[in-house]
């Protein structure tokens, strides 16, 4: 959430900046709000003036003077409150409006809405090149028995599954593999909840409510199933005041991953590509509130993701991600790209976002100083370490051989405990 004097300050540069994420804002309504907030404000204060005023003549007033100044005293008590309560409603309305704005970007982020807009930094590894018709990771778990959609959508429905086999290995040693590497670079490992509440998943920038939530949400409650770590690792710290010497906090989470991918269609939903249920390896950052700061973090995650990909010898490209495709909490946005065959082209298989103090001020997450007055928001960050039905697709659909077979990553050989499948 943007800060209100920030957003009253620089009107212009907000909008602007709304206009280039694909998002009409109404600063209109947000300043009225912000102006009716200031007025009842300055209204409540005279009135609890009033009251206090009228109670300290009591004491010394007559008997003739003493009843009407307990009806004005009555009187005003029941107009602090009236304030009150118009005050409680006009704040939860501009906090409503505020949070719908997106963060503000980068600089140097590539402006534009569409996919070709985004700008590709550099590339890493050789396409594989084959001698024979590639299969795609479907026609290779089928041929495998690795991955059984019939029953997970007996099961569950459609966008569900069963990894099966050698699969399942597949699974556990990419996980394994993932945090043996988070761990050496100093990150605390955490299992986190499927569930979060309401004000959590609101609080990292996720709309659990709504036509257009991506978000499963448990009706009559205020829980929710998680789309990301992301959720539950930010909101971990919800509320918190922390030392700045504590900073930076690295997490890695392994969660679940629930998302309705409502409106997902094409290619994107054949296989694992696009799932309702995944089981991923999170990292996310708290770091001071220094721009400075979460960007050299922001590099960081994005070299743990590189190196993360060259150890299984999967090519990738990286990508700026332009202003159309941040997302609300992000203030710039790195995309992995793995090549994969099965479909001749490349597909995201991680991001990494710097959300400077977005989510920290929805989440009231604040740090604080002896070299400064006061407490300050801090920076989150958060980036996918490894995400396994997509890590999955690169994998399976690279590593495939000439006979049918296909060749496990040396990095994965010891958990998976052979160096070929079939």
């Amino acid at each position: 959430m943007l800060d209100l004097q920030f957003i009253y300050d620089n009107r212009e540069l907000v909008e602007q900046n709304c206009r280039n994420r694909g998002f009409e804002p109404d600063l209109d309504s947000i300043i009225n709000l912000r102006d009716q907030r200031s007025a009842l404000i300055q209204q409540g204060d005279e009135l609890r003036r009033q009251q206090k005023e009228t109670s300290a003549k009591i004491p010394k007033a007559s008997n003739e003077e003493r009843p009407a100044l307990i009806a004005q005293g009555k009187e005003l008590r029941e107009q602090v409150g009236a304030a009150e309560d118009e005050l409680k409603q006009v704040e939860c309305e501009l906090r409503e409006r505020q949070s719908l704005l997106p963060n503000m970007t980068h600089p140097d982020a590539p402006i534009g809405k569409l996919e070709k807009d985004s700008v590709v930094l550099r590339k890493w590894g050789d396409v594989p090149q084959f001698e024979f018709e590639p299969l795609d990771h479907v026609e290779l778990a089928e041929k495998h028995d690795l991955i059984d959609f019939d029953a997970g959508s007996l099961v569950a429905g459609h966008g569900f599954y069963f990894l099966k086999n050698e699969a399942v290995l597949l699974e556990f040693g990419l996980i394994q593999y993932a945090i043996e590497k988070l761990r050496g670079e100093g990150f605390t490992l955490y299992s986190t909840p499927d569930l979060a509440r309401q004000e959590v998943l609101e609080g990292t920038g996720y709309n659990p409510r709504g036509d257009e939530t991506q978000i499963y949400s448990i009706e009559n409650t205020d829980l929710s199933l998680v789309a990301t770590a992301e959720i539950t690792l930010g909101g971990s710290l919800k509320d918190r005041i922390l030392d700045a010497s504590e900073l930076p906090i690295r997490m890695a989470g392994v969660s679940h991953c629930f998302r309705t991918e409502a409106g997902a269609h094409g290619r994107a939903t054949r296989g694992i590509y696009r799932v309702h249920q995944f089981t991923k390896v999170e990292m996310f950052g708290f770091t001071a509130p220094d721009v400075e700061v979460s960007d050299a973090f922001q590099e960081t995650i994005v070299r743990i993701e590189e190196e993360l990909f060259q150890g299984l010898g999967i090519p990738y490209r990286v990508v700026d991600t332009c202003t159309g495709d941040l997302g609300g909490p992000a203030y710039r946005k790195y995309d992995l790209e793995a090549w994969m065959a099965g479909r001749g082209d490349y597909g995201e298989v991680t991001s990494a976002s710097n959300c400077t103090d977005y989510q920290a001020r929805r989440l009231n997450i604040r740090c604080k100083s002896a070299k400064t007055k006061g407490t300050q928001f801090v920076h989150t960050l958060n980036g996918t370490a490894i995400a396994i039905s997509r890590a999955l697709i690169a994998l399976l659909e690279n590593n495939q051989q000439a006979d049918g077979s296909i060749a496990v990553p040396e990095a994965l050989q010891k958990w998976v405990g052979t160096d070929r499948i079939g």
